[in-house]
C-alpha cells in the first residue's frame, strides 16, 4: 500500500475519486481573523488482494497548528444535479458521488479507499494573535497497513499579514429549520436533546458569517404542502381561555439567549402568513380551555376577522417581550409570506397592512423577484433573487438584500454540488461591487423532502428526494452525538464573506477605486451578477493581491 501523486490542492478544486485534480502552485497568504483552506490529493495503491480501506493519520508541525483544523473529504450521493446546465459552467452533470462532506479527523486519522482519488482539507482560521509571517506547515500522512506505517510528508506555506480583517458589515441568514434537527435524530423538540443539536447547528453557522437566524416564534410556514404540517417547533407557548389570549415565553427566551451567546445579531421572526401568497395562517398552536390544538392553519383565511384578532393580541406582546430582553428594534426583522408573485400583489398588501400598524419602527421584509412590488411600496425592504436584481440596481435600492436557491441555476452564482466551488465564491465580489447590504437562503439544514411530505437522510439523498439540485436543501450535515458537520460549500461560501470583508479593509486604506481596478482591471467585461470569470485563478489571484496591496500599507 502506498500514496502516489501527493498534491496540493487550493480550496476551489473538488477532488472526485475517479479525476486527478489540478494541482496549485501559487502562494496561500491570509489576514487575521480569516480563512483560509487548502488540501491535499492523494491516491493510495493497493494491489487486487488488498484493496480494502486503510486508515491515514496525518500530523501537523507549524507554528500555525493551533489554529489549524484538519478534515477529510467525503463523497455524498448526488442525483439530481440541475434544473439547467446550459451555462456550461458546471463541473459535471450526471449522477454520481460529488465531494462535499468535511468530516472532522482526529488523532486515530480517517478511512481512505484505495485506488481512487481522496483529499484531506486543511482549515486555517486565524485571529488577533496569531503571529504574522510566512510559516510553514510540515504535513504527515502515515498509512497504517498490515502492521507497518508509512509516511509520506508535505510542506505548505501560508504567510499571515499582520492586519486584522473588519467585522462582517454584511447581514446573512440562512434559514434554520429546528423541525429538521429533532426528526433527524428523532428527539422531541425543545428536549435536551434537541437544544444541544441545534445549538452545535447554530455555532456552524456563526462560525462561516451567519449572523441573523429565523426564529420560529410560529412553526414556519415554508416548504409544507397545502393541508400538510410539519414538526410543531414553536417557541411561544398560547394559552386561551374564554376566548383571552395569553402567552408564554421562556422557550423563546432560552433561544434568544443561545443565539447570543454563539454569535447571532439579530433575529427575524418566521413569517406571519403562509408561502407563496400570504392566502392562509401558519400553523399555531395553542390550549385552548386545557386542550392543546392547532387554532390557526390552511384551513384559517389569512385576513379573516379571527387571526386579525390574534395577532392584535399576539404581536405586542411579543414586540414587547423582545423590547425586554434587551433587542433593539434593528435587531429584529418581520416576513409577511416568502416569495410571493405579481398575482399575489393585492393580498400581500392587505397582510401588510393588517400588521403594519402592530409593527411600528421594525423592518419588514420579504424574499420576491417582482420590482411592482417595490415600485409601489408594498414592500420596501425587498430580497431579491440574484438573476431578476437587474431592475433594483438600476433603480438604485438601498441597502438591497439578494438572495438565490433552486431557481438561480442559469449563469449566477450559486452552490449546488455540480458547480465549480469559484462559482460559489465569486460572490463575495459581487456583494462588494454592488454594495449589497444583505444575503439570504432558504436552506441551512433543510432534510425533508419538497413540501416537507417525509423526512431525508441527508447524508443519502442531497436533493429534497429529487426536487432541487443536489446542495440547494442544506449546508450542514446533523453528524454524531448532535455535532454539526460542515460542507465544503459552506466553507467555500464563508471565504466569499472574508474576500468582502478584505476588499473593504483595501478601501479603507486605498479607496473604492484602487480596489474595483483590482477586481474588473484587465477584464474584458465588468463584473457583473451574469458575467464574471469562472476561472478559479480569477479569484485566487485577486485575493493574493488585493493580500499584498494591505501587507504594503500596513508594512507587515
Amino acid at each position: 500500500m502506498m500514496i502516489r501523486n501527493l498534491l496540493t490542492l487550493s480550496s476551489l478544486e473538488k477532488v472526485f475519486p475517479d479525476q486527478r485534480p489540478e494541482e496549485y502552485a501559487g502562494k496561500f497568504s491570509m489576514m487575521r481573523e480569516d480563512q483560509l483552506a487548502f488540501q491535499l490529493a492523494f491516491r493510495l495503491e493497493a494491489p487486487p488482494e488488498a484493496s480494502f480501506w486503510r486508515m491515514v493519520r496525518v500530523k501537523i508541525d507549524s507554528p500555525l497548528a493551533p489554529w489549524l483544523k484538519v478534515f477529510c473529504v467525503r463523497c455524498v450521493p448526488a442525483r439530481f444535479l440541475t434544473g439547467n446546465a446550459s451555462d456550461g459552467n458546471f463541473l459535471r452533470t450526471e449522477p454520481g458521488l460529488y465531494p462535499d462532506l468535511l468530516l472532522p479527523v482526529g488523532e486515530e486519522g480517517a478511512r481512505f479507499t484505495p485506488n481512487c482519488w481522496n483529499a484531506f482539507w486543511f482549515q486555517v482560521r486565524t485571529d488577533a494573535s496569531t503571529p504574522a509571517g510566512v510559516h510553514p506547515v510540515k504535513i504527515t500522512l502515515m498509512v497504517d497497513s498490515f502492521g507497518e506505517t508509512e509516511e509520506y510528508e508535505q510542506t505548505v506555506e501560508v504567510e499571515v499579514i499582520g492586519a486584522c480583517l473588519p467585522k462582517q458589515k454584511l447581514l446573512h441568514t440562512e434559514w434554520f429549520h429546528a423541525d429538521c434537527i429533532a426528526d433527524y435524530y428523532k428527539v422531541p423538540a425543545w428536549s435536551e436533546e434537541h437544544w444541544k443539536a441545534v445549538e452545535s447547528q447554530l455555532r456552524a453557522a456563526v462560525r462561516c458569517g451567519v449572523n441573523m437566524i429565523l426564529t420560529p416564534v410560529f412553526t414556519p410556514a415554508l416548504d409544507t404542502a397545502v393541508g400538510w404540517e410539519r414538526t410543531t417547533v414553536q417557541l411561544v407557548d398560547i394559552t386561551v381561555e374564554k376566548g383571552a389570549y395569553s402567552f408564554g415565553f421562556e422557550k423563546l427566551d432560552r433561544w434568544v439567549k443561545l443565539c447570543l451567546g454563539c454569535g447571532i445579531e439579530r433575529f427575524e421572526i418566521a413569517h406571519l402568513y403562509s408561502q407563496w401568497g400570504a392566502e392562509h395562517c401558519p400553523k399555531i398552536m395553542a390550549t385552548v380551555d386545557g386542550e392543546y390544538r392547532r387554532i390557526f392553519g390552511w384551513e384559517s383565511d389569512a385576513v379573516g376577522p379571527e387571526y386579525a384578532g390574534f395577532l392584535s393580541a399576539f404581536l405586542p406582546a411579543l414586540t414587547a417581550h423582545l423590547e425586554e430582553l434587551g433587542l433593539r428594534k434593528e435587531q429584529v426583522v418581520f416576513h409577511i409570506s416568502d416569495e410571493p408573485s405579481a398575482d399575489h400583489l393585492p393580498q400581500y398588501k392587505a397582510c401588510r397592512e393588517q400588521v403594519q400598524g402592530l409593527l411600528e419602527g421594525y423592518t419588514i421584509m420579504d424574499a420576491l423577484s417582482d420590482f411592482s412590488f417595490y415600485q409601489q411600496g408594498v414592500c420596501p425592504n425587498p430580497v431579491v433573487a440574484t438573476n431578476h436584481v437587474t431592475p433594483f440596481l438600476e433603480h438604485k435600492v438601498e441597502n438591497l438584500w439578494v438572495y438565490y436557491c433552486v431557481s438561480q441555476n442559469y449563469q449566477v452564482s450559486n452552490r449546488f454540488m455540480a458547480m465549480p466551488s469559484a462559482r460559489t465564491r465569486i460572490i463575495g465580489t459581487q456583494f462588494y461591487k454592488y454594495r449589497i447590504a444583505g444575503f439570504l437562503h432558504w436552506g441551512f439544514n433543510f432534510y425533508n423532502s419538497q413540501y416537507s411530505l417525509k423526512h431525508i437522510d441527508p447524508f443519502a439523498v442531497t436533493d429534497a428526494d429529487g426536487a432541487f439540485p443536489a446542495g440547494d436543501p442544506f449546508l450542514v450535515y446533523p453528524g454524531e452525538d448532535g455535532e454539526a458537520w460542515d460542507s465544503l460549500r459552506l466553507q467555500v461560501f464563508y471565504d466569499a464573506i472574508c474576500d468582502l470583508r478584505a476588499f473593504e479593509l483595501l478601501e479603507s486604506l486605498a479607496g473604492r477605486e484602487f480596489v474595483m481596478e483590482l477586481l474588473e482591471g484587465g477584464l474584458q467585461r465588468e463584473v457583473t451578477f451574469f458575467d464574471y470569470p469562472h476561472e478559479a485563478s480569477y479569484l485566487l489571484t485577486l485575493r493574493a493581491r488585493v493580500n499584498e496591496e494591505i501587507r504594503k500599507r500596513i508594512g507587515g
